[in-house]
């Protein structure tokens, strides 16, 4: 006798960490993908362009993301990701030129706020205590509504944090979710608190070993197939439409959609998802000369204030900014020539590097690159849980408790996987 199947339609980052996590445990498992990759908004490709592989967007993930990182473990690429030995975050002021790092100390208690050298530029302890309150923050509050914008914290600590973390503007963005990355990273001290990104991209790193992994178990990805409809029988799903193929469900089958809002509407018309309209551009320049790396020190990336970019990566001869939440700092109209041209002399002075050109520039834009994380939308987030007995939602939208990042949506799909499991071994 054949054994259950459960179908997952999404081979996102969501449905990937389901997926690994059933196979693992020994269920059968179908994986349903509209494209022709897996990855969704977390993969590397081949650009002509460039003439490099690229990742379509910029991720760090924090040593105290455990779920990315047990994820990384489970399918054997625990050492994909590169960083400083220290928490340490490196910064520059592209106006003025000014160059500061921020060092996270070892230990529950915060010693570096206490240390000129460690902490924010023209900031005192009293600074950091007087923001405490967002760890108090209430369901409706921003994060702009418990830090005062006067505060020199604001532009050169809240302000990139929020547009990181959340996607959005601190006026926008809840601070409860903030608060939710701080708490299981910075206010454990640094040890949970050092930056990591993958070594040779987001596919090899999280992608590529999931899908040998999801082979290796006997778990089938369909790629190219996109499920247009879901059929259901009562208070269960009955069957998946494919367009030239319907797939029946059987007894004890079940389904975990693992996809984005606007596409979870089309499916679940009666859902209601926050809207995934958050946009981030990404420029990937390849240079015409070694890039020093000095101004990075040991981090991945440095960040970047004063400017249209964000964050600066350099992996070989590629230089790749990001620009977070480009829908709502008006980035999202400025055309690719412009955008490329003036953040590139950004870029010469936030790496030091002079007059040093490049010789090809592609700028990508994801125009859905997160959910909106507005009080009123995370108020709207999905428990995986549907009122269909054998239907569970997963993805970084659905109410994990953190936000729209990596780490949320490995989050998603280890529940979903683990609700799957529950239901099995309650049968």
């Amino acid at each position: 006798m054949t054994a259950p199947t459960v179908h997952i339609v999404g081979a996102g980052l969501s449905g990937l960490a389901a997926a690994v996590r059933l196979a693992g445990a020994g269920e059968r498992v179908v994986v349903y993908e509209s494209a022709g990759h897996a990855g969704g908004r977390c993969r590397t490709f081949h650009d002509r362009t460039l003439g490099r592989d690229i990742d379509n967007g910029n991720h760090l993930i924090m040593s105290g993301n455990k779920a990315a990182l047990d994820y990384l473990a489970r399918i054997g690429a625990e050492d994909a990701l590169t960083g400083p030995a220290e928490a340490a975050y490196p910064f520059v002021d592209v106006r003025t030129g000014r160059r500061w790092r921020v060092r996270i100390n070892n230990g529950l208690f915060p010693s570096w706020i206490f240390d000129p050298c460690a902490r924010v530029p023209e900031t005192g302890v009293l600074n950091y205590l007087k923001a405490a309150g967002i760890a108090f923050a209430r369901a409706d509050q921003t994060v702009a509504d418990l830090v005062d914008k006067g505060d020199p914290l604001y532009k050169r600590f809240w302000e990139p944090l929020t547009l990181a973390v959340l996607n959005t503007t601190p006026d926008i963005g809840q601070a409860r979710l903030l608060w939710s990355v701080i708490r299981e990273t910075f206010a454990l001290g640094g040890g949970a608190s050092r930056p990591l990104a993958a070594k040779e991209g987001l596919g090899p790193a999280f992608i590529d070993p999931a899908l040998r992994f999801l082979a290796k178990h006997g778990a089938v990805v369909r790629f190219n197939t996109r499920v247009r409809a879901v059929g259901f029988d009562g208070a269960r799903v009955s069957s998946l439409d494919l367009g030239e193929e319907t797939v029946a469900l059987g007894a004890g089958e079940s389904v975990i959609l693992a996809v984005p809002p606007s596409r979870l509407k089309q499916l679940l018309p009666d859902l209601d998802p926050p809207d995934d309209d958050a946009s981030i551009l990404n420029v990937h320049y390849r240079t015409n000369a070694p890039v020093p790396l000095a101004a990075l020190g040991d981090a991945p990336f440095i960040g970047m204030l004063s400017s249209d970019a964000h964050w600066c990566f350099v992996r070989g001869d590629v230089v790749s900014l990001t620009v977070s939440a480009s829908h709502a700092i008006g980035m999202d109209d400025v055309p690719n020539e412009k955008a490329a041209r003036d953040m590139w002399r950004e870029t010469q002075i936030a790496l030091d590097i002079g007059d040093t050109s490049f010789d090809a520039v592609r700028v990508i834009r994801e125009r859905r690159a997160t959910p909106d994380q507005s009080p009123a939308a995370v108020a709207k987030r999905l428990k995986p849980a549907t009122r269909w007995s054998n239907l569970t939602l997963a993805g970084d939208h659905t109410d994990t408790g953190v936000p729209a990042t990596i780490e949320g949506s490995i989050r998603s799909g280890d529940r979903a996987a683990a609700m799957v499991l529950e239901r099995r071994n309650a049968a």
